[in-house]
């Protein structure tokens, strides 16, 4: 028992940066090609950044968010890493046609960014409470879902929630940079300001 409360005691590094980092670069080039401002041959490096930076990085910053007692950073982290994985998985099967969609395809994309809109809606009402840097992160990730769904379901272009999710993407950069600049410079150099 004495060992397990020692390991317990032992301070890790903040994952949170490195989740950061991965939702940005990849809501970054997914974000570039719904822009339409790359060609869609270059918007499919998205997949495996999805499989394995937004992925699985960012799934393993999530498990050690758990390990910090960081209940928001573990749900976002573990959610966001699962929410690339599932899409990245979506593109590949179905390229592969081992699933089909059909007609449908956009309806289902549509439906599953709906799920995620729902789950960002609350999460982002719990960065209230946090700081600057995650307020405008979500935020930007809320419109950015929003304007994705409306496209999904052919009542808008995706351009619009490409370009809030280009915004999206240079917030979690900034607060990602916040979270290892601050600490190495052992003051403030880029604010996120706490909002508690």
């Amino acid at each position: 028992m004495a060992v397990a409360s020692e390991v317990r005691d032992i301070p890790i590094a903040d994952p949170g940066p490195l989740g950061l980092a991965g939702f940005a670069l990849t809501t970054f080039i997914l974000s570039m090609s719904n822009a339409q401002l790359v060609p869609a041959t270059v918007g499919a490096l998205f997949v495996p950044l999805a499989l394995f930076y937004g992925g699985i990085a960012q799934m393993l910053a999530g498990m050690w968010e758990f390990r910090k007692n960081n209940t928001f950073g573990a749900a976002a982290f573990t959610s966001y890493g699962a929410f690339w994985l599932a899409l990245a998985t979506m593109i590949i099967l179905e390229s592969l046609k081992i699933i089909s969609f059909g007609t449908s395809g956009n309806e289902a994309v549509g439906l599953f960014l709906i799920a995620f809109t729902i789950f960002t809606l609350y999460m982002w009402i719990g960065t209230f409470k946090l700081n600057n840097a995650l307020l405008a992160v979500f935020s930007f990730l809320v419109v950015t879902f929003v304007l994705l769904d409306l496209s999904e379901f052919g009542v808008i272009s995706s351009v619009p929630g490409g370009i809030f999710g280009l915004i999206t993407a240079l917030c979690a950069w900034y607060a990602s940079a916040a979270g290892i600049i601050n600490p190495i410079f052992g003051r403030t150099v880029l604010p996120t300001g706490p909002r508690k």
